[in-house]
């Protein structure tokens, strides 16, 4: 059974367009960069999620 997102994960609509989670972010990056570079989207997810990365620090864009 797939469990449903917390509300604050959720998209928050702004001006009626629905805003990506950071997960979705994180997956987008991970994708594109694995495409790019032939490494593992898993590999390259998890290093966007470790606590201890040097991307923690970097603010995702917002509107």
């Amino acid at each position: 059974m797939k469990s449903q997102p917390s509300k604050s994960q959720s998209p928050i609509s702004v001006n009626g367009f629905k805003q990506p989670t950071a997960m979705s972010i994180i997956r987008a990056v991970a994708s594109s960069t694995a495409i790019e570079t032939g490494q593992s989207v898993k590999e390259l997810e998890a290093r966007l999620q470790a606590q201890d990365s040097k991307f923690q620090q970097i603010p995702l864009a917002s509107c």
